[in-house]
């Protein structure tokens, strides 16, 4: 039987650095930010439903989904933002889905890189989840050197999802971000070693 391991985490927490331990040591990754790309490619059921729900003019002349036309209708509307969930949620959902059994044919652990996973109440799917934190002035301030933001953009987007602090709470395993890129790497190792993946 395969171990599915959901990881997420905060914007500018480290998620995907801790990801790419679990890449290097040869485990598939299923990551559901390509995922949702590709659900919305041109001509897919996908984009068919975005266009039904908010229009042609999210499309441009190459049938090719506009994200900042979207992203301008979305970005201040809480509800139109669900709405964009909603309509999505299915396709992304089956499709990480079938990747992830698709993948469990081929290793003994799978790992599935989910940003908005509690938000998305995709915790079901996993066998385990690992939350990568960090403190929220860590988060902060890699956030707004990373994106070259202010603080009130930065607070603005970390506000926009389910806190950290939250995720840690509802973590089955917690990878302590808070200090080297050694000392995170080593703790993936350590979860791997105890968890017999690695010898």
């Amino acid at each position: 039987m395969s171990f599915v391991l959901g990881v997420t985490g905060g914007i500018a927490s480290g998620k995907s650095t801790v990801v790419d331990f679990f890449k290097a040591k040869g485990f598939p990754i299923v990551d559901g930010d390509i995922v949702a790309r590709k659900v919305v490619e041109p001509e897919t059921e996908g984009l068919m439903a975005l266009k039904n729900t908010f229009g042609q003019t999210i499309i441009d002349e190459n049938g090719q989904l506009d994200r900042k036309k979207l992203g301008s209708i979305i970005f201040h509307d809480e509800k139109k933002r669900a709405l964009l969930n909603k309509t999505l949620d299915p396709f992304i959902r089956g499709e990480i889905q079938r990747q992830t059994e698709e993948a469990k044919l081929s290793s003994d652990l799978v790992i599935v890189d989910i940003p908005l996973l509690y938000e998305g109440n995709y915790e079901t799917m996993m066998d385990k989840v690992a939350v990568v934190y960090v403190t929220p002035e860590i988060q902060l301030n890699r956030l707004m050197a990373r994106n070259h933001l202010n603080e009130e953009e930065a607070m603005e987007r970390i506000k926009s999802q389910l806190s950290l602090k939250k995720k840690k709470e509802r973590a089955d395993i917690i990878i302590d971000n808070c200090r080297s890129r050694e000392k995170t790497r080593q703790q993936v190792l350590d979860w791997l070693q105890k968890n017999k993946f690695v010898s």
